[in-house]
């Protein structure tokens, strides 16, 4: 799921690119006047500023919504749905301490009898 996510925030992060710097500037306008630029162009003269800016307005949406779905995969990692996920722990063998002494009673045995 993660990955799908990745593949597509990428892909509409190179698209809004590609996008946003096919579109005209504000400048550009007055060179369209005079008979150059998007007079020509392939969507019409106004129909390329309208299909530009919607198509920037969607893949600036779908950028949106998969960073926050980035953000919220993060957030909430996935529980691991393995068999071995469930063990505890495997076959850990048990080393049996030392008996512990109490020092009064090492003392005592320390003693000399009379």
């Amino acid at each position: 799921m993660e990955t799908i996510v990745w593949v597509v925030h990428v892909l509409t992060a190179v698209v809004l690119i590609g996008l946003v710097l096919m579109q005209h500037g504000k400048g550009a306008d007055m060179g369209a006047a005079f008979g150059s630029g998007s007079a020509g162009s392939l969507f019409g003269s106004s129909g390329s500023a309208n299909f530009l800016s919607r198509s920037t307005a969607v893949a600036a949406t779908l950028f949106f919504i998969t960073s926050l779905s980035l953000t919220y995969l993060y957030a909430h990692p996935a529980q691991r749905q393995g068999v071995m996920d469930k063990v505890d722990s495997v076959a850990t063998p048990v080393v049996p301490a030392e008996p512990v002494v109490n020092p009064a009673d090492a003392s005592k045995s320390r003693e000399i009898p009379k």
